[in-house]
């Protein structure tokens, strides 16, 4: 009886373990969109107060 206990097992373990080691699990979805960062007030403002500096570098220069 000991040993069939003993075989039960170790052929539970040949046959059905690996099959669950092996087995894939259910792939990710694919990533969605990415959210749109919209660009607008705030570049416009950079653009702008990078002019106004280099404007003013190159006065200082042209004067100085």
């Amino acid at each position: 009886m000991k040993y069939a206990i003993i075989f039960t097992l170790i052929l539970f373990a040949v046959l059905i373990l690996p099959e669950l080691a092996a087995a894939s699990p259910v792939p990710p979805p694919p990533p969605s969109a990415p959210n749109q960062t919209p660009i607008d007030g705030g570049l416009g403002v950079l653009a702008v107060a990078g002019g106004a500096y280099a404007l003013n570098k190159l006065r200082k220069r042209k004067s100085g």
